[in-house]
């Protein structure tokens, strides 16, 4: 589903961008940045951005690592949804959700976990996040068609695409890439 310019989480893709800015420009990866969110009151809970944590990684990655850690999670890479338990009947906010500047990769040249699945790991134990907001789809430059979209789907995760900052997305992206 597309939105438009007038699309209330805009502002959430353009503090993605702010962050994927923070990347360091290399010819090797896309420059991303990805917000965890609580809902219905909005809380930025962690946020991320390519290469913000040791080793090669993604903003989906680091925003997911920090929050495991924030809750005592040893290891993210193998506890992650240790997390995310279901939330406490009166807590105030019952959904998660991540916003990105781009579609979550579905693979990974490095061999490392993807953020697709990582995403999908968050609802290990009933809960976890709930959509994913993008605002541009994976380029091809690296693995080929993006799978995102449809590994999210098939594992009962929402998504949708925001509309209207596709350009910048990309600039701020491909920065460091060789231009043709």
């Amino acid at each position: 589903m597309a939105s438009d310019r007038s699309s209330p989480h805009l502002p959430y893709i353009r503090d993605c961008i702010k962050l994927a800015q923070q990347s360091p420009p290399k010819p090797s990866n896309f420059r991303v940045g990805a917000l965890l969110v609580a809902l219905p009151s909005k809380t930025i809970l962690s946020t991320g951005y390519t290469l913000e944590l040791p080793g090669n990684t993604h903003a989906e990655q680091s925003a997911l690592a920090k929050y495991a850690r924030e809750r005592g999670v040893s290891d993210p890479e193998t506890q992650l949804s240790e997390a995310f338990p279901p939330p406490h009947p009166d807590a105030a906010d019952t959904e998660l959700v991540i916003y990105c500047s781009m579609e979550p990769c579905a693979k990974r040249l490095s061999g490392n976990k993807s953020c697709a699945q990582r995403i999908v790991e968050t609802r290990g134990q009933g809960w976890g996040v709930k959509k994913v907001y993008y605002g541009v789809k994976e380029p091809e430059t690296f693995v080929g068609e993006s799978e995102g979209v449809r590994l999210l789907t098939e594992a009962g995760v929402e998504l949708e695409y925001i509309a209207g900052l596709e350009e910048e997305i990309l600039r701020v992206a491909t920065a460091g890439h060789v231009q043709e």
